[in-house]
């Protein structure tokens, strides 16, 4: 199952509020686009909390 369109045309960023997030089906990821944190997609929901998103190219 895909994240509906229209969800993906509201969610932001909760540290910078920069939308639209790229979505990463394959990889069920959200990635701001400004600062680069990559957030999960569990089970079909975004987790959207800074504890659990990764800066792209880093490891936690």
């Amino acid at each position: 199952m895909a994240l509906d369109p229209q969800l993906l045309e509201i969610l932001a960023c909760p540290d910078t509020h920069h939308a639209p997030l790229e979505y990463d089906a394959g990889a069920q990821t959200l990635t701001c686009t400004e600062c680069h944190r990559v957030f999960p997609v569990r089970d079909d929901i975004p987790v959207l909390l800074l504890d659990e998103a990764i800066t792209e190219g880093k490891a936690s």
